[in-house]
């Protein structure tokens, strides 16, 4: 899928994956307008991640699923939901709001299908210890998820993944080498996960750091 258009852009300081949730808060008065005239249209609009100085030149576009609420001055809460993905190719500012000519772009075919869906068999089950252990058991809703890129956009939504980490996800164009990569930083979230709870642990006992070999009473070292 390549197709080239013009989209409202709302840039933020996340990142939004394909099939992702998002709620929003629209409070700026060139957002309301944005919002509004998306509602009026029933068009999408574009996120990009704004890392703080710089926007990043591939986002998601980002349909209204529902408005949750309406305030007297205009403001909105909103759920939304990421859609497909897009690469900027120029920046309008000739409204309240920024606009884009982008292009968007999906997947290459996955030329190894059996070996990607290990991988992603693999990366659910890394899930649901990371869910357990975690405790956000209702950010994650296997059952809906069946195809290998949604499983894929699924891992690199984890709360684990730093924005710049889930930012190189979004931008990659192969479902297994994001599976890949997602399944093996995954792995070793969940392990340095384990080892901050066993910490957690030791900290919340007595406290008393007599019994680790070669510290003294007084834990000076």
């Amino acid at each position: 899928m390549q197709s080239r258009m013009t989209i409202p852009l709302f840039p933020l300081g996340l990142v939004l994956l394909p099939q992702m949730p998002l709620p929003l808060h629209i409070f700026e008065e060139r957002y309301k307008l944005l919002i509004g005239e998306c509602l009026a249209n029933n068009t999408e609009f574009g996120i990009v991640y704004l890392n703080g100085t710089d926007i990043q030149a591939i986002g998601c576009t980002a349909s209204i699923q529902k408005v949750l609420k309406r305030y007297e001055d205009g403001r909105l809460d909103i759920l939304t939901r990421g859609e497909n993905r897009f690469e900027i190719n120029e920046i309008y500012d000739h409204k309240p709001y920024l606009e884009a000519g982008v292009t968007l772009f999906d997947d290459e075919l996955e030329d190894n299908p059996t070996a990607s869906q290990k991988l992603a068999d693999s990366g659910m089950n890394l899930l649901k210890q990371f869910a357990g252990i975690s405790g956000v058991h209702g950010e994650y809703d296997f059952a809906e998820i069946i195809d290998l890129k949604s499983i894929s956009f699924l891992i690199a939504g984890c709360e684990g993944f730093s924005y710049e980490e889930k930012q190189k996800f979004l931008e990659m164009s192969s479902t297994r080498e994001r599976l890949e990569k997602g399944v093996g930083s995954l792995a070793k979230i969940i392990e340095r996960t384990k080892i901050t709870a066993e910490i957690q642990k030791i900290i919340g006992g007595n406290g008393n750091m007599k019994r680790f070999p070669g510290i003294p009473a007084g834990g000076n070292i």
